[in-house]
This record gives structure tokens, C-alpha cells and sequence, in this order.
């Protein structure tokens, strides 16, 4: 618990001043731990980083996350970003037939899915933070209330399991809890007017979406460790795990932050 705690400490103190700076500082430490993640991810399946595969999907991830900001040569190089995907896909699968099916089909589709996961949640992660402090504010408050809550729920009132095959603490008691801690949140918010939304009920249930998407997005990392047989995607934060296991709700929460007309 004394190095979960710490850890916690020292990431909080090196992180919240990135978010707050936001633009390159908030850019280049996306960029980290989406290529952290997938190292994590690839790693899982023993598809080395720095095969051609490993190397075509950090390439893949790189132009995924690239901004959509007004910046000449990055502009130039988004404008063509869907087809340049699509060319890595096309090696990969060639790749299966260089590779004597030693990398297959299947594995190419993982890593096809792997940087879509992964590219999307993080590219939405610097997305948010561009269209104001407030929103990425909001993200991270809903998945820590979230967790919060839920963890407080379970130990007080958990019984019935929520999914036992794939986290066998988690209770339904604690996954209400959660919600309802994140509708604490949207009260508050609401009240001080910290987001422009039309209406409080609105916020809440916006809210209350987000944080079971975010307790989905926790439950999917869970069910891809418990495939490949894995207690944590890495070691990167002692006490906690790796990149995965500490970004597993954002990647959920922050693009459907911005499909709901939360984010302006």
C-alpha cells in the first residue's frame, strides 16, 4: 500500500502540471504513454516492439495521435492520416506471407485493434485537454469519483459479485456506487457552473454514462489480462501496474466525452 501510495504521489506531482501547461508538454507525455501502452499491449501477445509488425504499429499509432491543429506540417500529414493506416495494414498482412504465417492473420488484426484502442483514448486524451483545462478536469474527476466510489461501495456494502469470471472483486454494490459518486460530481459542477451545460439533469446523465463507460473500459483491460494470463499489462508504476491498467477507464471515457455534447 506505502509504494501504491507514493507512486500515486509522484505521478500526481509530474502529471497535473503537464495538463495544466497543456499544448507540446501535454503532446509529447500523450505520445509516451500511448507508445507505453502499446509496448504493453504487443508485449501480451509476444509481439516484440520492435519487430516489423511492432514497429508498423508504433508508426501507425504515431500518425493516429497526431492533432488536428493548425500547424502546417502536421495538418499536411493528418489530411492523408486514414490512408497511411490503411498502407500499415496492408504490410502487415504481407508481412503474413514473408513471415511464413509465423505472424498470422489473427495476429495482425490484434495489432490493427491494438492501436486503435490505444490511438483513439489517447488522441481524445490531448483532444479534451485542447478544448479547455475544465473538460480534462472532468474526465479524470469522473474515472477518480468513479473509482472512489466504487471501491468504497463494495467494501461497505459488496455482495453479489458484478462479473466474477473476468474481476472477481468487483460487486455490483461498488459499480452503483461509483455512478452514484459521479453524480456527486455533476452536482457539483452544476452548481458552480464549471461547465456550460443546459441543465443540471442533462450533466447528470451524461455523467452517470461516463462512468459506467468507464468501468466498461476497466473490465475490458481486465478481460484482455485474464486471456493472455497476465496480473498487470507492465511494471512501469510499482503498486499499480502499467500505463494500461492506470489509463484502461480513460480510453472509454474520453471519446465518448467527446461524442456527448460535453466537450465545446
Amino acid at each position: 500500500m506505502r509504494t501504491r501510495t507514493i507512486t500515486a504521489v509522484i505521478a500526481l506531482l509530474l502529471f497535473i502540471p503537464i495538463i495544466v501547461i497543456g499544448s507540446w508538454p501535454m503532446l509529447i507525455a500523450v505520445y509516451l504513454l500511448a507508445l507505453t501502452a502499446l509496448y504493453e499491449i504487443l508485449k501480451m501477445n509476444r509481439i516484440h516492439i520492435f519487430s516489423i509488425p511492432g514497429i508498423l504499429s508504433l508508426i501507425a499509432l504515431s500518425i493516429l495521435i497526431l492533432p488536428r491543429a493548425d500547424y502546417p506540417f502536421i495538418t499536411m500529414i493528418t489530411d492523408i492520416q486514414v490512408d497511411m493506416i490503411i498502407v500499415m495494414a496492408l504490410l502487415m498482412l504481407s508481412f503474413t506471407v514473408i513471415s511464413k504465417n509465423r505472424f498470422s492473420f489473427v495476429d495482425m488484426g490484434f495489432c490493427v485493434l491494438a492501436v486503435a484502442y490505444i490511438g483513439i483514448g489517447f488522441m481524445y486524451f490531448y483532444e479534451t485537454r485542447e478544448a479547455g483545462l475544465i473538460f480534462i478536469l472532468y474526465a479524470l474527476l469522473i474515472v477518480w469519483m468513479t473509482d472512489t466510489g466504487a471501491y468504497l461501495a463494495g467494501r461497505t456494502f459488496g455482495k453479489r459479485k458484478l462479473w466474477p469470471q473476468i474481476s472477481p472483486n468487483k460487486t455490483v454494490e461498488g459499480f452503483v456506487g461509483g455512478i452514484l459518486s459521479s453524480v456527486l460530481l455533476a452536482v457539483i459542477f452544476s452548481l458552480f457552473g464549471l461547465i456550460d451545460n443546459p441543465h443540471v439533469i442533462l450533466l447528470i446523465l451524461y455523467t452517470m454514462i461516463l462512468s459506467v463507460s468507464g468501468q466498461l473500459g476497466d473490465l475490458v483491460e481486465s478481460a484482455l489480462k485474464r486471456h493472455f494470463d497476465v496480473k498487470d499489462s507492465g511494471s512501469l508504476l510499482p503498486g499499480h501496474g502499467g500505463v494500461l491498467d492506470r489509463f484502461d477507464s480513460f480510453i472509454f471515457v474520453l471519446p465518448l466525452m467527446n461524442i456527448l455534447p460535453l466537450v465545446s
